[in-house]
Order: C-alpha cells, then sequence, then structure tokens
C-alpha cells in the first residue's frame, strides 16, 4: 500500500509558520542542555529523559545455540554490519543490546532470560545476505526480528517473516509502501510522509522554488522524493530534475555521476536534493565540482551523516539535512555508547535509530510480558498495545511497565525515540524528525526538531 498523504503538523510556535512545520525545539546536538529548558531538544521534545535505567551493570547477552523463542526472549536483528548503510549498524545493533541488557536487569520476561542475535542485513546491492540472514532467524525461532534499516532490504524479505508469523520490527524503515503491508511488520520510524513533508517545507521556508532531485531508484528513495515534491509543489515550487515520472533516477550502487549532476545543473535549480545512500560521497564532489552553492542542497536520513573525513572543510557548510526521530537525551545516547564500549564495539559516533531500535526491543518484550510468553505470535497480538494503541497509564522504563502490567493496568511506554502509539498501519502514529546543519568540518549537528503526526 502506498501513502503519500501530508501529515497534519500540531503545536505550533510562535515564528514558525514559514516553516509549515512544528518547531518543538532548537539547539546544538553537542549541547544538549540550554539555559532555558524549553529550547533544549531533549527537554521540549519529551520522549523518555534516559529510559530510566534500572542500572549501569551492562550485560552482553547473546543468545545461546539451541535457544528457542518457547523459553527465551530471543531478540534477533538484521541490521547493516555491511554496506552502504553500514555507518547505521553500530547505534542499532547498541539500541537491541543496550535494551535486552534492561529487559535482563529487570528481571527478564516472565521469568524467561532474553538475548540478542544480530545477523547482518547488507544493502541492495546483494539481497542474498539479508536473504540468508532471514531464514537463519526464522530457523533459530527468534521472538521478534529488528531491523533492516533500508526499506528495500526489508521488503525484500518480510515476506518469508510474515510467513513463518516472526514479528518484525524496523527501527529505520520509511517507504510508504511499508504502511500497513503485514500484521506482522512494524516499524519505531515514522513513514516518509512524515519527514518528506518537513524536508519539503524546509526547502520551501528557506526561498527555494526551482528544485531538482539526485535519486536512486530505491524504494526509499523514490517514495521519499514523491512526498518532498508534492510538498515543494504545494508551495507554489517546481521541480527541474528527477521529477516522478521523468526516469531520472540512477541504479542504488552507482559510482559515477557526472551525466546526472550535469543534467540537473543544467535546469538551473534554486536547490539540490540529493536522496542516496553512500553515493553520496561520490555526488557531493562532482557536484562541488561544478560550483553549485553546496550550502543549497539538502539531504536525508540515508545521507545526513558525518563527513569530516570524506570532504574538504567547507565542501557542505551550510547544508541542511533531517532525520526522522526525537533526539535522545544525552544520558540515553551515554549508556547507548557505553553499551556498545561494554560489548567491544567503541564508542559511538552517530546515533541515528539508537533509540529506535531500543523501543522496538522493549516494545517487544513488553508486549510479550502482557501475554504471557515470549514466541512471536504472543509478541505480534499485543505489540500495539502496549505502545498505547488501547490508552494506559505512561511508563518510561521496561522495569516500570511491569510493575503496571503486574497490577493489572494497561501501559503507554513511552521510550527515547519519542514516538506515538502504534496506529492501524502499524506505523507511530505520531514522531518527531531532527532537522540538521553542517558545519565548516562538514558534521552534521542538530538545528531543530519537528513533531508530525499521520492525517
Amino acid at each position: 500500500m502506498n501513502r503519500t498523504t501530508t501529515p497534519n503538523w500540531v503545536r505550533l510556535m510562535a515564528g514558525t509558520a514559514a516553516l509549515g512545520l512544528v518547531l518543538t525545539a532548537c539547539g546544538s546536538e553537542d549541547e544538549p542542555e540550554a539555559a532555558d529548558d524549553t529550547s533544549s531538544p531533549s527537554a521540549s521534545a519529551d520522549p523518555s529523559t534516559d529510559a530510566a535505567p534500572v542500572g549501569d551493570d551492562f550485560t552482553n547477552d547473546e543468545c545461546a545455540n539451541g535457544t528457542t523463542s518457547a523459553d527465551t526472549f530471543k531478540a534477533g536483528g538484521i541490521l547493516p554490519l555491511t554496506g552502504n548503510l553500514a555507518f547505521l549498524g553500530p547505534p542499532e545493533v547498541a539500541g537491541v543490546g543496550l535494551a535486552v541488557s534492561d529487559i535482563n536487569a529487570a528481571g527478564g520476561v516472565n521469568g524467561a532470560d532474553a538475548c540478542h542475535q544480530i545477523e547482518d542485513s547488507g544493502d541492495s546491492t546483494d539481497m542474498s545476505v539479508s536473504t540468508s540472514s532471514a531464514q537463519k532467524l526464522i530457523a533459530d525461532d527468534v521472538s521478534l526480528v529488528v531491523g533492516a534499516a533500508s526499506s528495500s532490504v526489508s521488503l525484500n524479505f518480510v515476506d518469508a517473516l510474515t510467513d513463518a508469523k516472526i514479528v518484525q520490527v524496523s527501527p529505520a524503515n520509511t517507504a510508504v509502501a511499508l504502511s500497513g503491508y503485514s500484521p506482522y511488520y512494524f516499524r519505531t520510524a515514522p513513514p516518509d510522509g512524515i519527514q518528506g513533508n518537513a524536508l519539503g517545507s524546509l526547502i520551501s521556508s528557506d526561498g527555494f522554488q526551482n528544485v531538482a532531485f539526485l535519486v536512486f531508484s530505491d524504494t526509499y528513495g523514490t517514495g521519499l522524493r514523491d512526498v518532498v515534491q508534492e510538498t515543494i509543489e504545494a508551495s507554489g515550487g517546481t521541480c527541474t530534475y528527477g521529477c516522478k515520472g521523468d526516469g531520472d533516477e540512477f541504479p542504488a550502487g552507482n559510482t559515477t555521476f557526472s551525466s546526472e549532476v550535469s543534467a540537473a545543473v543544467a535546469t538551473n535549480p534554486d536547490a539540490i536534493v540529493i536522496l542516496a545512500f553512500d553515493e553520496t560521497k561520490a555526488i557531493v564532489p562532482e557536484l562541488a565540482s561544478t560550483g553549485f552553492d553546496m550550502s543549497a542542497t539538502y539531504y536525508s536520513d540515508g545521507n545526513t551523516a558525518d563527513y569530516t573525513k570524506d570532504f574538504p572543510e567547507g565542501t557542505l557548510e551550510g547544508a541542511q539535512g533531517t532525520i526522522p526521530g526525537a533526539d535522545a537525551s544525552a544520558d540515553f545516547k551515554d549508556r547507548l555508547s557505553s553499551w556498545s564500549e561494554f560489548a567491544g564495539g567503541g564508542a559511538l559516533t552517530d546515533f541515528a535509530y539508537g533509540a529506535e531500535s531500543y523501543d522496538a526491543t522493549i516494545l517487544a518484550a513488553l508486549a510479550a510480558y502482557k501475554g504471557g510468553a515470549t514466541d512471536s505470535q504472543t509478541v505480534q497480538k499485543n505489540f500495539a498495545d502496549v505502545s498505547g494503541a488501547s490508552g494506559g497509564e505512561e511508563c518510561a522504563s521496561y522495569a516500570d511497565c511491569i510493575a503496571l502490567l503486574d497490577e493489572g493496568s494497561e501501559i503507554t511506554y513511552t521510550g527515547p525515540s519519542g514516538i506515538g502509539p502504534i496506529d492501524d498501519e502499524n506505523d507511530p502514529s505520531s514522531a518527531f524528525v531532527g532537522i540538521y546543519t553542517f558545519d565548516a568540518t562538514n558534521k552534521n549537528a542538530l538545528s531543530a526538531t519537528v513533531e508530525g503526526s499521520k492525517s
């Protein structure tokens, strides 16, 4: 199912009407604590402040051979350990691992231990990697699968998981085609109807009217392009190149872009939107060499990343991009990075989708706890309920939430990702999107947070 409906924006604050979004917070990612708490990303966005840790005596609970979901809460993962989204792997793996550590610190799931089993997703240039990983996790009888990061990769194996009645929760998929795709597919990242509207509105509010797209022929890229283009055109703007239906997309994994860049620049755009993954590292130098104003380039979660080691200083200064998800608190980021170091992965330099991976795992564990069993069908039946779909008392940690469940209460888990309850298409009903600005070193820093809801 495809959805391109523009979301309704809420909580409009003074001075932001031109943006067409809800600016709920402003501040640098490097300075999470502001003098006025109402302007701090972690304060005004109001996701869980630190996932209410039960303690920082971390464990790295990898699944032992022979365990099954019959008596163990097995958090499987199909995450980018290799490929063009490998930069997202460390925070996503840490999100799952930290969640499992917190679940076990609170006593497990109805007395059953929790563990994690992470397999590689690779990327869309070699689907055999994710196919093999999905078959392994099905054979190993996991309670859920967290992943994939890429929407196209998820579409490669979602049917296999559905046929096996195994819950899949993606922390990063945004393709609109996945909304309501399967009763066993959920996500903790917002669909592109929210991010695309945020990015398109940002471009229009910056005064750009003639916009070109450099986009790869991937479900994620084209779906996001469609929503951004629709939003720009609704504001009176025009698409000059790479537009929906024109066939200008390049294949994923492409390495040379002189023809695409030349064609886009020849249309005299005011701004250029680059929707790609690792291909961005080849596109940016090619585009910069034409003399195009790189501060008028825009990016999304697939390539809004730290390029300090990739481009000469100043290349991307002033450029902007979006990443779905609330700016998690400094405390949560510290815990996430500390777990990664504890598990041997090193300190994190990127936190994208770490909170969403954590919440995917916690929600599944709470669903299992509520249903009284650790098998995936039990997780599926209760997943939306513990997110607050049926109402209930708010709780911000696994330990606090199971205490309420023990009392017979319905719950609304409010984790660090800041998403709203899961809706009838298994999407977050509301979510935050961060707006990032690149500095002189080509590093992306949070400049604002917007909150949107599906219409």
